[in-house]
């Protein structure tokens, strides 16, 4: 049975069997930075979800989605046809996806949260077997321009991993952001982007 949410001017619908629209692509779509006419590449992009968040955000973005899993991939390019949007997605490996080196503005995600073994329930789309932090963010500095971005939503707890990944590709930290249900919470989300070759200096935002 098919699903669909309103995304402002855009609708996005999803089947059984793709990653459903949740809070955390909601957040990280407001949270990455965006400028009108960017290249904007989408890893694990699902149904397209994110593609469509950051389509609402600015115009003329060049959109291109990269998903392992075929079905989901279809229903991405579903989804962009849908909203009358041009775009690519590529169905394949992340980690081996033929896109240009350094030829996206952006690049965001809102990958797996747990390592292999780690005995934390995320179901296959939440686990790592696939695709790990680290290699993750090799393809994100792969495909970003020097100066360029890389945002992606992560677990509170992997804080440490997701700092030391990021510059461990010459990706430098430099805005991030915790998120939490209300302010007697302990935070239960971490947005982070960074910058390919920037200079040291992270931001935390309220």
């Amino acid at each position: 049975m098919k699903k669909t949410e309103q995304l402002g001017p855009y609708s996005l619908s999803w089947e059984e069997g793709v990653f459903p629209l949740g809070g955390d692509a909601l957040a990280l779509g407001e949270f990455a930075t965006l400028k009108p006419g960017w290249r904007v590449c989408d890893l694990g992009t699902g149904s397209g979800a994110l593609l469509l968040l950051l389509a609402r955000r600015a115009d003329g973005l060049a959109l291109t989605g990269v998903e392992i899993d075929p079905l989901s991939a279809q229903i991405a390019r579903e989804n962009l046809a849908a909203n009358g949007l041009a775009g690519e997605i590529a169905a394949g490996d992340l980690r081996a996806v033929p896109l240009p080196a350094g030829g996206f503005d952006l690049v965001v995600s809102n990958p797996p949260y747990f390592p292999v073994g780690s005995g934390t329930s995320g179901g296959p789309a939440r686990s790592e077997a696939c695709c790990t932090l680290e290699e993750l963010c090799a393809a994100a500095s792969r495909l970003v321009k020097n100066g360029g971005r890389f945002a992606l939503c992560h677990r509170p707890e992997r804080l440490a991993d997701v700092i030391c990944a990021l510059r461990g590709h010459r990706l430098e930290p430099k805005r991030l952001k915790l998120v939490s249900h209300s302010p007697t919470h302990p935070p239960s989300l971490l947005l982070v982007e960074a910058v390919r070759q920037g200079r040291p200096g992270l931001t935390i935002e309220a």
